[in-house]
């Protein structure tokens, strides 16, 4: 089997210890990448990651392209920062403390949003 280079490795992470992306989001989002049946790594919460300036971090994002699902972009970036860990341009950070469910997936899996288009 031949693995497709331009095709990103996907991140989720759980923000389990800090009650800041909806539940509701968060549980949507990993069963939505669970039932697409994609390749996905998943980790309970980059906070902690960072904060143990665990070595896994730099393992996680690699050299290709990579859709991190967590929090705030730049939130994102100061973690990997702390822990020491510089993220690529290949990253790309996907927030479900802002965006739905529906919008997170139609990014990750290419598939349009059901969710209905905000104009300003």
């Amino acid at each position: 089997m031949t693995l497709d280079v331009l095709t990103p490795r996907v991140l989720y992470c759980h923000c389990a210890y800090a009650a800041v992306v909806p539940k509701a989001t968060k549980e949507a989002v990993l069963r939505g990448l669970t039932d697409a049946g994609i390749a996905f790594d998943a980790v309970p919460d980059l906070c902690e990651l960072s904060a143990r300036r665990d070595p896994m971090l730099a393992d996680l994002t690699g050299d290709g392209p990579t859709k991190l699902v967590a929090c705030y972009p730049r939130a994102v970036k100061w973690l990997f920062h702390a822990a020491g860990v510089e993220l690529s341009q290949n990253i790309e950070v996907l927030n479900m403390r802002t965006d739905d469910a529906d919008a997170i997936l139609a990014d990750v899996l290419g598939t349009p949003s059901t969710a209905p288009e905000v104009t300003a």
